[in-house]
């Protein structure tokens, strides 16, 4: 094949989470992927080694996407809930993958995950002791399941879509007294 990428790594994380979100990861293949993208066959396998090893860079990746948008909601946990849904809806793919361990190298992953965990407790950092009750980790894993399962719901289509177009509605509701 005579190509030239300039971002290879890139095009073919890009086509694997098109991939996904068309299919879901157990149907990918690193043969499918290089013919998405237009390379040899052998390609994705230069680049990632396997298919663990390119759903482990995609769920890395998701991490590092995710810490962004919870780092820019500024320690908001209104925003933070937001940014957590819109992020899942927006990289549907890389949601699914970051969130089933088994399909990633988990040890190569623990830095950008702890980085997403971090950013997703500073909405509650800012919050009145009084409202975190008497125990805060537990009322942050609370919250974060309660934005997860919103987000997993979003992404199943399993609710009104103007309900997952703003979902701070439905947050404000979680969060505000």
């Amino acid at each position: 094949m005579g190509y030239h990428h300039g971002d290879l790594r890139r095009t073919l994380l890009t086509a694997a989470a098109e991939a996904i979100a068309e299919t879901g990861p157990a149907a990918l293949s690193l043969r499918d992927l290089a013919r998405r993208a237009g390379v040899s066959h052998a390609a994705p396998a230069h680049h990632f080694g396997d298919k663990l090893g390119l759903l482990t860079a995609l769920a890395a990746e998701g991490y590092e996407l995710l810490a962004d948008a919870l780092t820019a909601a500024d320690g908001d946990i209104l925003d933070a809930g937001v940014a957590y849904i819109r992020f899942a809806t927006e990289h549907p793919a890389h949601f699914e993958v970051m969130f089933h361990p088994t399909l990633y190298r988990e040890d190569e992953v623990g830095s950008a995950r702890e980085r997403s965990a971090a950013a997703l407790s500073g909405g509650l950092a800012g919050r009145p002791a009084e409202e975190l009750g008497p125990d805060p980790e537990l009322t942050g894993l609370a919250a974060w399941s309660l934005v997860h399962g919103f987000a997993t719901l979003a992404l199943a289509g399993n609710l009104p879509p103007e309900v997952v177009e703003d979902p701070r509605r439905v947050i404000r509701l979680l969060f505000e007294k």
